[in-house]
C-alpha cells in the first residue's frame, strides 16, 4: 500500500500529476486527512491507516501467479502478497471533466457496488480514492485504493473482479448520465496498454509499443495465408520471433503461441501470446478462417516443430507462395473477389455478430498486409487496420467458424504483401482500394444497423480521415461514361488491364506512376452505398 500511495501522491511518470488530493474513502480516513493537495508524508499516514487492520490482525492475502521462463517457455507458479486492490475510473477526454463531489459520489457508489464497504452487509474495506488532474492522454479520472483485509479480519473476494468492475462501469454510466460504451455491452473491446510497455517504447525511442506492431505483423500474416503452415512462415519471414504452445504430453498438437520481436543483440526477447495481442487473434480464432484437413494440419505441426527447436535459426520445412512475387494478372481477379464479397454481406444479418468480426478481421488484416509493405513506419494505413480491427474483437463464447459459402479477402492480403514494389501495381491498388471502402462502408452500416453507435462513429471518422489519406494519394480512377459527343471514356475494367500489362494509364505518362500526387478540391469523405444504390 505504501508504494500505490507515494506514486499517487507523487509526480506521476510524467510529472501529469497535479493537485493530489483524496475525493472519497474510509470515513475515518477521510475525515482526519480531508481533501487537501497529499504530499509524501501524508500519503505514508494514509498508507498505514489503509494497511492498520491487516498489520494488527496478522492477516495476509495472496494469490497464485504463473510465471514463464523467457528462455525455456516453462510455466511455473509461486504464491506473492495481495494485499492491495487498485484500479483506476476514467472519462474519454472528449467527456471533459467532472467535479470532486460527482467524482466522489461515484467512486463512493463504485465501491460499495463492488462489495467493499459496509453496503456489502460484512465487515467494511479501508479505501480511499485520489484524484490528481488529467493523464497523458487527456483523461479525467480517479484512483481506487483498497485494503483487502476486513476490520475484523476476514478477506475480501476479488473472484472475477474484472467483470463484475466492467459491469458496475456500465451500471454508473447509465446512472450518472455518462457516455455508455457499447463495447462493454458487445464485446468489441480491445486490449489495453499496460505501464511497463509504454515505459519500455519511451526508453527505447521506438515509435509504437511492441504489442502493436505484433498485431499488426500477426493479423497481415493470418490474413494473407491460406493455411497455418503458410501463417508460420510468413511470420518468420517479416522478421517475427515465433514459437508455438504445444497440448500437455504432446509436440504434434499444438493449442496456442507466442511471438517476439527480434531484440537487440544480447537482450532477451519479451514474448506475447496471441490472446495478448488481441482477442481475435488466438490459435483457436485464426484457425476458424483456415481449411481444416488432415494434410494440411500435418504440415503446420512440421512448421510449428521446426520453429519450436529454436526460434531464431527456423528454417521453413516446406516454403510455399510467400516466397514468390504475384502475378499481376491476379489484381483484377482479386478485386473481384472483394466485390462479390460485398455482396454477400447484403444477405448477413445485423444480428451475426460472428460472421461481421470474421470480415472485419479479414479487412483489418489486408490493410495490415499493405501496411507491411510500404508503410516504413505506421501511417494511415495501419491505423486503418487498427480501427477495423476493433470490430473483430468478439469473446470466444460469441465467435464460431466462419461460413464456407462467404467469400474471402485473403488473396488481396496476399496480393498487397507480396506485390512488387515500386510504381507497379499503383492503379491496381486504388480499384482495389475502392472494394476495400466498399466492404469497410458495409461494416459500419451493420454497427448502425445494430444500434453500435459509438463504434459507428469511431469507423466513420476513420473513413473521413485515415482511409480518405490512402485513397488520395493513389491515382484516380476512370470509369465508364458517355459524353454528349458519344465519346465513351474508359471503363474501370479497361483500367485494370491495362494496369496489369503494364500500359499506360488513362491520362498518364506511365504504366502506373510510381510517384503519389495528391487529389486536389476533393472532400476526403468515402460515400456510404446503401443497399441497391451506388456501383459495386
Amino acid at each position: 500500500m505504501t508504494g500505490l500511495m507515494v506514486y499517487l501522491a507523487g509526480g506521476g511518470r510524467h510529472n501529469e500529476h497535479r493537485e493530489q488530493h483524496l475525493v472519497a474513502g474510509d470515513s475515518a480516513i477521510v475525515t482526519m486527512y480531508g481533501f487537501d493537495q497529499l504530499d509524501k508524508a501524508t500519503a505514508l499516514k494514509i498508507a498505514h491507516d489503509l494497511d492498520e487492520p491487516r498489520t494488527r490482525l496478522g492477516v495476509n492475502v495472496t494469490r497464485t501467479a504463473r510465471i514463464t521462463d523467457p528462455d525455456t517457455g516453462v510455466v511455473s507458479t509461486t504464491q506473492v502478497d495481495a494485499n492491495v486492490w487498485h484500479c483506476s475510473l476514467s472519462l474519454r477526454a472528449e467527456e471533459g471533466q467532472l467535479s470532486d463531489e460527482k467524482w466522489g459520489a461515484i467512486a463512493q457508489d463504485f465501491a460499495d457496488r463492488m462489495g467493499f464497504t459496509e453496503a456489502s452487509g460484512k465487515a467494511p474495506c479501508r479505501w480511499v480514492a485520489v484524484r490528481h488532474g488529467l493523464s497523458t492522454n487527456g483523461n479525467d479520472h480517479v484512483h481506487i485504493a483498497v485494503s483487502l483485509v476486513r476490520e475484523d479480519g476476514t478477506k475480501a473476494t476479488t473472484h472475477n473482479d474484472f467483470a463484475k468492475a466492467q459491469k458496475v462501469c456500465r451500471d454508473l454510466e447509465r446512472d450518472y448520465g455518462l457516455e455508455q460504451l457499447e463495447s462493454r455491452e458487445t464485446g468489441l473491446g480491445e486490449r489495453g496498454v499496460k505501464p511497463a510497455e509504454r515505459a519500455r517504447q519511451e526508453r527505447t525511442g521506438a515509435v509504437e509499443i511492441d504489442a502493436h506492431r505484433l498485431e499488426r505483423s500477426v493479423r497481415a500474416a493470418a490474413t494473407a495465408s491460406a493455411d497455418e503452415g503458410e501463417f508460420v512462415r510468413r511470420l518468420r519471414r517479416g522478421g517475427v520471433l515465433i514459437r508455438p504452445r504445444f497440448a500437455a504430453g504432446r509436440d504434434d498438437v499444438v493449442a496456442g503461441y507466442s511471438v517476439a520481436l527480434r531484440p537487440a543483440e544480447g537482450a532477451t526477447p519479451i514474448w506475447y501470446g496471441g490472446g495478448r495481442l488481441a482477442r481475435d487473434l488466438t490459435l483457436p480464432r485464426l484457425r476458424e478462417g483456415w481449411p481444416d484437413a488432415p494434410a494440411t494440419a500435418q504440415a503446420a505441426a512440421d512448421e510449428w516443430r521446426a520453429t519450436s527447436k529454436n526460434p531464431w535459426q527456423y528454417r521453413p520445412v516446406a516454403p510455399g507462395r510467400e516466397e514468390t512475387t504475384p502475378d499481376p494478372q491476379l489484381w483484377k481477379q482479386y478485386t473481384d473477389e472483394l466485390a462479390q464479397l460485398r455482396k454477400q454481406l447484403r444477405d448477413v444479418p445485423v444480428t451475426d455478430r460472428a460472421t461481421w468480426a470474421h470480415v472485419a478481421r479479414e479487412t483489418s488484416g489486408v490493410f495490415a498486409a499493405w501496411s507491411q509493405r510500404v508503410e516504413a513506419t505506421p501511417g494511415p494505413l495501419a491505423e486503418t487496420s487498427r480501427e477495423l480491427a476493433r470490430s473483430a474483437h468478439l469473446r470466444a463464447h460469441q465467435s464460431k467458424p466462419k461460413p464456407a459459402q462467404l467469400g474471402s479477402a485473403a488473396n488481396a492480403a496476399m496480393i498487397l504483401m507480396q506485390a512488387a514494389n515500386g510504381g507497379r501495381g499503383t492503379m491496381a491498388e486504388a480499384i482495389m482500394l475502392r472494394q476495400l471502402g466498399r466492404v469497410s462502408v458495409a461494416i459500419l452500416d451493420a454497427h448502425t444497423a445494430a444500434g453500435d453507435a459509438r463504434r459507428a462513429e469511431q469507423m466513420t471518422a476513420m473513413m473521413r480521415s485515415k482511409f480518405a489519406q490512402v485513397q488520395q494519394s493513389l491515382p484516380e480512377i476512370s470509369t465508364t461514361t458517355t459524353r454528349t459527343d458519344g465519346q465513351v471514356m474508359t471503363s474501370e475494367n479497361e483500367t485494370m488491364r491495362r494496369a496489369t500489362d503494364g500500359l499506360a494509364a488513362p491520362g498518364t505518362g506511365s504504366p502506373l506512376p510510381n510517384k503519389l500526387h495528391p487529389k486536389k478540391d476533393k472532400t476526403p469523405v468515402t460515400p456510404r452505398e446503401r443497399d441497391g444504390h451506388g456501383r459495386d
